[in-house]
């Protein structure tokens, strides 16, 4: 019976012992939740320190954009004014940037290990839009004494190999040479007025960076070249192509350049594909020596070889069919006529 006793108080000793207390399970209640708010603000706190959280990232978008709108805003506002000013303030224009875009295409050769002439680059970069204001010719005379020059600082230099000699004559012809096409075509109209030709072959690029970017950012699934551009996609290409083809035809059409509209639709198209062929072609450039950037001239754009990069070969590709729609027209060969009666 003794037994019996000291179990029985032995088992309500331990219901007792395994009762617990209501205050005790509150303050485990609250520790837990504390731990988790610790937690979770540790967390916040490495995305923080990381800009990963959506507070964060919404502002920078945001400050971005806006960087990088008001500088092309500021950019776009500068061209537009020399060229309505006229010929003179074109070469100004063109001269100015065109000395900046070979300095940082020199500066990127630095970096992959050429060691260019620069002086020499850089006084041609200046030479070749002064000297197309007298006509087509001078670009290639002074084209042929680049090359002659190079040719004699190779011989009388023992440092320079010939890598160094190819880019000393490309930095000038790539980013002056080319953009000296902008002063041939605004010397075809008269200053003080609207410069229609040129205005069109400008605002096309800029159409096809804008659209590019736009529909890319909405709509872009398939890259265009990833291992060169991994943010293009083939979408963008054919937005850009579009907002090209676009301000051709919206010129055509309003009577601003007399010219047949489904030959506006093809300077569209041309123009577009070549401004895509261009800024692949500098990002080839970049990347083969690792840069991001050419430079740091255009905040929210990089350097302004960056940001004229599709012009070079926009404004290339659209001169050359000038020229060729020029010469249907005047040979009046049997194809339609690119420019209207």
């Amino acid at each position: 019976m003794d037994n019996t006793h000291n179990s029985k108080k032995s088992t309500s000793r331990l219901d007792a012992e395994s009762q617990v207390n209501p205050e005790e399970m509150g303050s485990v209640g609250i520790d837990k939740q504390i731990e988790k708010l610790e937690v979770r603000r540790s967390i916040k706190e490495l995305q923080r320190a990381a800009g990963n959280l959506m507070g964060q990232r919404v502002r920078d978008v945001t400050e971005k954009l806006l960087t990088r709108t008001l500088s092309g805003v500021v950019y776009a506002a500068i061209v537009l004014a020399a060229l309505f000013v006229g010929k003179e303030a074109t070469i100004v224009l063109i001269a100015g940037m065109a000395w900046l875009c070979c300095s940082e295409f020199f500066h990127i050769c630095r970096m992959g290990g050429r060691m260019p002439n620069e002086p020499l680059g850089l006084v041609f970069s200046l030479i070749f839009p002064i000297i197309a204001y007298f006509g087509h010719i001078f670009p290639l005379a002074f084209s042929l004494l680049l090359i002659i020059l190079c040719g004699l600082w190779y011989v009388f230099t023992p440092r320079a190999n010939l890598a160094d000699v190819a880019v000393t004559a490309f930095g000038p012809l790539y980013t002056s040479l080319s953009l000296s096409t902008v002063v041939l075509l605004r010397s075809t109209e008269p200053s003080f007025s609207i410069p229609w030709i040129t205005l069109a072959v400008m605002l096309s690029v800029w159409a096809n960076d804008s659209f590019a970017y736009l529909f890319g950012s909405k709509f872009g699934k398939h890259k265009l070249a990833p291992r060169i551009s991994p943010n293009k996609s083939w979408e963008g290409f054919y937005g850009g192509l579009f907002g090209s083809m676009l301000v051709w035809f919206l010129i055509a059409v309003f009577g601003a350049i007399n010219m047949n509209p489904l030959f506006a639709l093809l300077f569209g198209v041309t123009e577009g594909i070549f401004s895509v062929v261009g800024d692949l072609f500098e990002s080839r450039i970049k990347r083969g020596v690792g840069l991001k950037d050419s430079g740091s001239i255009m905040p929210g754009h990089g350097g302004l070889l960056d940001r004229t990069d599709s012009m070079i070969f926009g404004t290339m590709a659209a001169f050359l069919l000038f020229q060729l729609a020029v010469l249907f027209s005047q040979v009046k060969l049997p194809i339609a006529s690119p420019f209207g009666a």
